[in-house]
C-alpha cells in the first residue's frame, strides 16, 4: 500500500516529522529576525487602525523559510532512495502541504479581516453618516484580492490531488499484478485490486490533507484564540479563566472524539465483513455467467442472506452512532454561545470581536474533532487497510520498487 508509491515509507514519515521539528527550532533560533532577506520590505509602519496588509515582510520571509526547507527535504530524498514514483510521491506531497499551509494563513488573514468588516457594520448601523459607501465597498474589494487567488489556487490543488492519487493506486495496481499468480485465488481478489487500491489511496491523502490542515490550523489559531480569550469576562458558573475559550475548545473535542470511538468501535469490523460477503456474492454471479452449474438460486439466497445479515447489523449499529454524533455535533454548536453568554450580555467587546472569537473557536474545535468529524471515513479506511492487509499476506518475498524500471522487481 505504501511501499509500492513511497521510497521506504517509515523513515520517509518519520524524516520529515523529525525535518519538521528541526526547521522548528532553526526559525525559533533566530532565523525568524532575518527579514533583510525577505523579498518583501515593508515602506512605511501601518498607521492605528489599519489592516496589517496580507504580505509584509515578516511573513513572506516565513514563506520562503518553509518554501527552502520543503525543497531542501524534497533533494534529500532524492539521494536518499528515488523510486519510480519519487516526483509524486516526494515532491507531489510536499506541494499539497505547501498548499494547505497556504489556505490556513488565507483563513487567518479573513479572520482579522471579519473582525474589522463587522466593526465597520457596526459602526455604520449605531451611528450612520459615520461610513460611507465607497468606504464599505473598498472594505470589501480588499477581501476579494485574497479570494480571487485563493480559489484558483485551490482549484488548480484540487486538479493535481486527483492525478496524484490515481498515481497512487496504479503504482498499488502494478505492485499487486506483479504477484497475481499468488492473489488470484483470495477471495475478490480482482475487487482489491481493481476497487480497494482506488478508495484506499483517495481516503488516505484525504484524510492526511485533512490532517495536517488541522495541525497548522491550531498552530495559527491556538495564540490568536488564546489572545481573544482575554476579551471574555467570565465563563458561566466558573467565572474569569485565563485562556477559556481554549480549554472549552480542547475539553469539547475531546469529550466527542472519545464518545464516538466509545459508541463506534465495532463499524470497522462490521465494514470488513460486509466486503466479504459482497465479495462472495459477486464472485458466485460472475461464475454464473459462464457456467451453468454455478449460480443456482439455492446458492444464490444463502450467499444473498449473509450480505442481508451483516447489512441489517450495520444499519443497527451505525443507527445508534449516528445518534450520538448528530447529538454531539449539534450541541457543540452552542457550546460557545453559552460561554460567551455573560461577557455579550455585559457587553464586554464589539460585533467585530464577537465574530473573530466565533471564527478562531470554531477552527480550533474543528481541528480537535478531526477524530470525531472524520471517524465515519476512518471506519472505511480501517476496513480497507484490513483487507489489503490480509491481501498482502500472500506475498512473503522482499520487494522493492527499482527507479530505473517502470515495473516492480522481485
Amino acid at each position: 500500500m505504501f511501499a509500492s508509491f513511497f521510497p521506504r515509507p517509515k523513515l520517509f514519515l518519520w524524516s520529515a516529522i523529525g525535518w519538521f521539528f528541526v526547521t522548528l527550532g532553526i526559525w525559533y533560533g533566530g532565523v525568524q529576525e532575518l527579514t533583510q532577506f525577505s523579498f518583501v520590505q515593508d515602506k512605511a509602519p501601518v498607521a492605528e487602525g489599519e489592516r496589517d496588509p496580507f504580505l509584509t515582510a515578516e511573513t513572506v520571509w516565513l514563506y520562503q523559510y518553509i518554501l527552502l526547507a520543503t525543497v531542501a527535504f524534497c533533494i534529500a530524498w532524492f539521494f536518499i532512495d528515488r523510486n519510480r514514483w519519487y516526483g509524486w510521491s516526494v515532491c507531489g506531497s510536499a506541494l499539497i502541504l505547501l498548499v494547505t499551509y497556504f489556505q490556513v494563513q488565507v483563513s487567518v488573514w479573513m479572520n482579522t479581516w471579519y473582525g474589522e468588516f463587522y466593526d465597520l457594520i457596526q459602526r455604520a448601523l449605531a451611528e450612520p453618516g459615520t461610513v460611507t459607501t465607497s468606504e464599505y465597498y473598498a472594505d470589501l474589494l480588499t477581501a476579494g484580492y485574497i479570494i480571487v487567488p485563493n480559489v484558483l489556487v485551490s482549484v488548480l490543488v484540487l486538479f493535481f490531488t486527483a492525478h496524484y492519487v490515481f498515481r497512487w493506486r496504479t503504482a498499488m495496481n502494478d505492485f499487486y499484478m506483479s504477484h497475481w499468480e499468488r492473489l488470484r485465488d483470495i477471495e475478490g481478489a480482482s475487487q482489491r485490486v481493481q476497487e480497494d487500491t482506488m478508495r484506499f489511496a483517495g481516503i488516505v491523502e484525504g484524510l492526511g490533507s485533512a490532517f495536517i490542515s488541522s495541525i497548522m490550523t491550531l498552530i495559527a489559531f491556538l495564540p490568536l484564540l488564546y489572545t481573544l480569550s482575554q476579551q471574555v469576562t467570565e465563563l458561566p458558573y466558573l467565572g474569569a479563566v485565563n485562556g477559556s475559550l481554549v480549554y472549552l475548545a480542547i475539553l469539547s473535542a475531546a469529550g466527542g472524539t472519545v464518545l464516538l470511538a466509545l459508541v463506534g468501535w465495532r463499524l470497522p469490523g462490521l465494514e470488513f465483513n460486509n466486503q466479504k460477503v459482497e465479495a462472495a456474492y459477486r464472485k458466485e454471479l460472475v461464475y454464473g455467467e459462464d457456467d451453468p452449474t454455478r449460480a443456482d438460486p439455492k446458492s444464490v439466497a444463502e450467499l444473498f442472506q449473509d450480505v442481508r445479515k451483516n447489512y441489517f447489523r450495520l444499519y443497527f449499529n451505525y443507527m445508534y452512532f449516528n445518534i450520538f454524533r448528530y447529538g454531539y455535533n449539534f450541541t457543540a454548536q452552542f457550546i460557545p454561545f453559552i460561554a460567551l453568554g455573560p461577557t455579550i450580555v455585559a457587553a464586554g467587546f464589539s460585533l467585530g470581536v464577537f465574530q473573530q472569537i466565533m471564527n478562531a473557536f470554531n477552527r480550533v474545535e474543528n481541528s480537535f474533532q478531526f477524530l470525531a468529524n472524520s471517524w465515519t471515513t476512518i471506519v472505511e479506511l480501517l476496513s480497507i487497510h484490513k483487507r489489503l492487509k490480509a491481501f498482502e499476506r500472500r506475498i512473503t518475498d522482499d520487494v522493492r520498487i527499482d527507479p530505473a524500471e517502470p515495473a516492480l522487481q522481485v
